[in-house]
């Protein structure tokens, strides 16, 4: 039986999400309920896997970070095929290169790419040097963040 999360449960969420590192008093303070039910009701969100994690927001450019891609991938099938790998092959490959994220999409696109990086010279690197050498990677079309 899954858990569905009431009106209360949806406030506290609420908050967390955009202030995760809130003590549980002032979570019951804006929701004007008990801490004791907050924190039982966090306790219970945690259980059931509602609440995955709990994280922070960086300013990446204070950590040399600051440009940010979409990779749109394109894969050679045939190529994989015959050498008996698949597209979660590439994907695990690609997410081992440190990249934000890497997911397989329907569409036009075979794979999308998410990767932060220093400058464009780093990202230069990246592509060309990591990326574009893993096996079965047919293409790439990349999508610069400009703001």
């Amino acid at each position: 039986m899954n858990y569905t999360p009431d009106e209360k449960d949806k406030k506290i969420l609420e908050i967390l999400e955009e202030h995760a590192d809130y003590p549980t008093r002032k979570i019951a303070k804006k929701t004007l309920l008990p801490i004791t039910t907050v924190h039982n009701r966090i306790t219970k969100l945690r259980k059931e896997g509602i609440i995955k994690k709990f994280t922070i927001e960086l300013d990446y450019a204070k950590v040399d970070l600051g440009q940010l891609a979409y990779i749109l991938v394109s894969t050679n099938l045939q190529a994989l095929r015959e050498k008996k790998r698949t597209q979660y092959d590439v994907v695990k490959e690609i997410k081992r290169l440190g990249v934000v994220r890497a997911d397989i999409v329907s569409g036009g696109t075979d794979i999308v790419v998410i990767v932060r990086v220093k400058d464009v010279s780093a990202y230069d690197k990246f592509l060309l040097g990591k990326l574009q050498k893993i096996e079965g990677i047919d293409k790439t079309q990349t999508l610069m963040v400009i703001h």
